[in-house]
């Protein structure tokens, strides 16, 4: 048996916001922006090199959907995204604007630092040891 995990919805305050960060920014790749119907799209972007597991933007409705922006993982780092060059993408993104909430460090697991996206996600950027 072999599953994976194929999508990961992040509450974003609306399609183009989130593809302009995802895409412009940090250089993912948009696999698929289709429309619904009645205002909605299925938007899915994926970094750069990944094989299975992609972002599947959703486009927050209502106040408890509003209220989830930038919290979904309450506060911590609740996103990884993998590097195989961590100076590489770090020099990129701050080239690109992205914020870094910390410098580079070097842990046992890697050198990481934390950076968040405009909706207030805490993303870690790692390049593991």
């Amino acid at each position: 048996m072999r599953q994976s995990v194929a999508r990961v919805a992040i509450v974003v305050p609306g399609y183009d916001e989130g593809i302009a960060f995802y895409c412009g920014k940090l250089g993912f790749d948009l696999l698929d922006d289709s429309d619904l119907g009645g205002g909605k799209r299925w938007v899915v972007v994926r970094p750069k090199g990944a094989a299975e597991t992609a972002l599947l933007l959703a486009r927050a409705e209502g106040e408890r959907q509003r209220a989830a922006i930038g919290n979904q993982a309450g506060g911590r780092v609740g996103f990884f995204l993998f590097t195989d060059d961590f100076g590489r993408d770090h020099a990129a993104m701050l080239s690109a604007g992205v914020t870094f909430l910390e410098a580079p460090r070097h842990e046992v697991y890697g050198t990481v630092a934390v950076f968040v996206d405009p909706f207030g996600n805490r993303w870690d950027l790692l390049q593991p040891a």
